[in-house]
């Protein structure tokens, strides 16, 4: 053999090597991200299911005499906030994640809070309605708890494996940024008091 054509052959192989190991990374990368945004958008429905419960829940509870109006209205606007805070899961920025984490979060306290007085009313308690609803709320914060824990999985694994090289190189270049993570409310952080 000519060794022009060996040393062409060579290169060719050598250029196709980079190219295939180039396309493998990338389609890694393209794949640990979709992971991220289908955790996200699970998130999401999860996150919609219980927006969904709560104008039952409320209507339940309206119709308890003598309930505290203050307690509804502040389940209904924190819901209303909740509904206005959207997060694009292909741009996703830990300020987007943060603010949609708060406004969940003042939610979750608001219907705390309204579990918290509903104990008042034993005819409340009692209504068939209510309690289903409060089942599927309970469910729901489940589900909840369970598809951010696997959000934040998707995108550690994507996070990680943009990060290492050679992944690196390709990662900046073609636009794969580290995504956020869900993370615990600052009151979680401290131990509670009990006293006895």
């Amino acid at each position: 053999m000519k060794k022009p054509l060996l040393i062409g052959i060579v290169v060719v192989g050598v250029i196709l090597l980079l190219v295939g190991m180039f396309a493998s990374m990338y389609n890694s990368m393209v794949d640990r991200q979709v992971k991220v945004e289908s955790a996200w958008a699970q998130v999401q429905n999860d996150y919609q299911r219980r927006l969904d419960l709560i104008p039952n829940l409320v209507s339940t509870v309206k119709g308890a005499a003598e309930f505290e109006k203050s307690t509804l209205t502040a389940v209904i606007e924190a819901r209303a906030n909740a509904t206005q805070v959207k997060v694009d899961p292909s741009n996703m920025t830990p300020e987007d994640l943060a603010k949609f984490q708060q406004a969940q979060g003042q939610l979750s306290t608001a219907l705390g809070r309204l579990m918290v007085v509903v104990e008042q009313y034993p005819d409340l308690k009692a209504n068939r309605n209510f309690s289903e609803l409060q089942v599927q709320l309970e469910s729901t914060e489940n589900r909840i708890s369970n598809a951010r824990r696997k959000f934040n999985e998707a995108a550690n694994e994507y996070n990680a494996y943009i990060r290492k090289f050679p992944q690196v190189m390709l990662a900046g270049v073609y636009g794969f940024h580290a995504r956020p993570f869900f993370e615990a409310e600052t009151a979680a952080q401290q131990a509670p008091k009990v006293a006895f």
